[in-house]
């Protein structure tokens, strides 16, 4: 047991412990994290198992309480601007969401439980959901109001940490962005394969940005001809997310790794789409034995 009640939905703890360590340019898996914590479905998740599973990260979960609102709000402003992720357990401590990002009094948080994955909440709906109300078990007309936050910081300096903002979490939330949102780590493990995260020392380098003005053509025809069926407009929406996320996270590539990364966007974009839409025989179709 740890020092709160346990979420009933069970695989809420593993997916926010998941989603801040990907913040800090730490990927995890979520069935690994669900088997250290030693998760279960009658069970849930508690703070001490997800700080264990942590820790196998190289990361320190820790277990903040606070009973002032406000007090709560300033604290957990000042972790988020510094950059550190931080679980809160919600719904009078039945579910985990991981909050990123505090922008002009709004937060950016990742919740299983929104189909966008990436959700906004004003401060009011956030407190709202937030505080756990403990009723005093002597005096039953008094109740406790509580707010425990759980930061995750890395016990190593990262490499990357994940730029997070108002206007970006709006167009990941957009329906046509679905697929990317609810595959986040997906996309950023990929594209760190082809990537390095841009560093003072950083030189001979270009942005996604740059490296699709100086290619994108060439890779859009590429696919179209080996596939067939996809269109340009296709095939540039992907590359036009390939590029939020490099964005995001400082991602550029070195100028002597720029012809790997033509073949490894282009690989990408190719399995995609045979994925996505289907793919035809290349070089016609094999006929069948006798």
């Amino acid at each position: 047991m740890g020092l709160y009640p346990q979420p009933n939905q069970w695989q809420c703890g593993p997916f926010a412990l998941k989603h801040a360590l990907v913040t800090l340019g730490i990927f995890a898996d979520e069935k690994h994290i669900t088997k250290i914590a030693g998760t279960h479905w009658w069970y849930g998740t508690d703070d001490i198992q997800l700080s264990k599973a942590a820790k196998q990260y190289k990361c320190k979960m820790m277990i903040i309480r606070r009973h002032d609102p406000e007090q709560a709000r300033r604290e957990l402003v000042a972790y988020l601007r510094r950059g550190i992720p931080t679980l809160l357990c919600v719904n009078e401590w039945e579910h985990w969401i991981t909050v990123v990002k505090e922008e002009s009094g709004q937060f950016i948080a990742l919740d299983s439980a929104d189909d966008a994955v990436l959700t906004i909440l004003p401060w009011r709906q956030l407190k709202r959901i937030w505080v756990y109300h403990e009723q005093d078990e002597l005096d039953k007309s008094f109740v406790r109001t509580i707010y425990d936050y759980h930061p995750v910081l890395p016990k190593r300096r990262v490499q990357t940490k994940a730029r997070f903002s108002i206007s970006r979490a709006r167009f990941l939330r957009r329906y046509e962005n679905r697929t990317l949102s609810q595959n986040w780590d997906k996309y950023v493990a990929d594209l760190l394969d082809l990537c390095k995260p841009r560093t003072a020392l950083s030189e001979k380098v270009i942005s996604l940005g740059e490296f699709f003005r100086r290619h994108e053509e060439m890779i859009i025809d590429q696919v179209s001809y080996w596939h067939g069926t996809v269109t340009p407009r296709q095939a540039r929406s992907l590359l036009k997310q390939f590029r939020l996320v490099a964005d995001t996270y400082g991602l550029v590539i070195h100028e002597e790794d720029e012809k790997r990364a033509i073949a490894g966007i282009t690989s990408l974009t190719t399995l995609w789409a045979a994925g996505k839409y289907g793919s035809m025989p290349v070089y016609g179709e094999k006929k069948a034995r006798k």
